[in-house]
């Protein structure tokens, strides 16, 4: 092999390097997005559980498992920002600009307060 031809296939290499860099922190982002939906899901099923037996002999029960979900949410969406910028950190970006780490804690904070706002109501109701 020629040492241009070596050099190219060097170059072509690395930058095939880059773009799988690239494609693995569009699938950290995807994947964030899932867990936000997941958190999200978690919540609407807490909301579904108090409206369908919150008015059962025994609503203190319903409360509870809807709670269970809340607290779920609240994990999903602080474990969802912790794995996201550890993932982050190890990888460069190239062709593509990755999401601000502080942009992500932003909306799984904002999710966060939400999901506890609306455990408060669902237990006050």
């Amino acid at each position: 092999m020629a040492k241009s031809d070596q050099s190219s296939a060097n170059g072509s290499a690395a930058q095939r390097t880059d773009w799988a860099e690239d494609r693995t922190i569009l699938a950290n982002e995807r994947t964030f997005a899932s867990w936000m939906r997941t958190g999200m899901g978690c919540v609407g099923v807490a909301l579904g559980l108090k409206a369908v037996f919150g008015s059962t002999a025994h609503p203190l029960a319903a409360k509870a498992v809807a709670e269970l979900f809340i607290i779920a949410a609240v994990i999903i969406f602080i474990s969802a920002a912790k794995r996201c910028n550890e993932a982050q950190r190890r990888i460069d970006d190239h062709d593509t600009n990755a999401q601000s780490h502080h942009g992500m804690i932003i909306i799984s904070a904002a999710l966060t307060v939400g999901a506890i706002a609306a455990g408060i109501i669902l237990w006050l109701l």
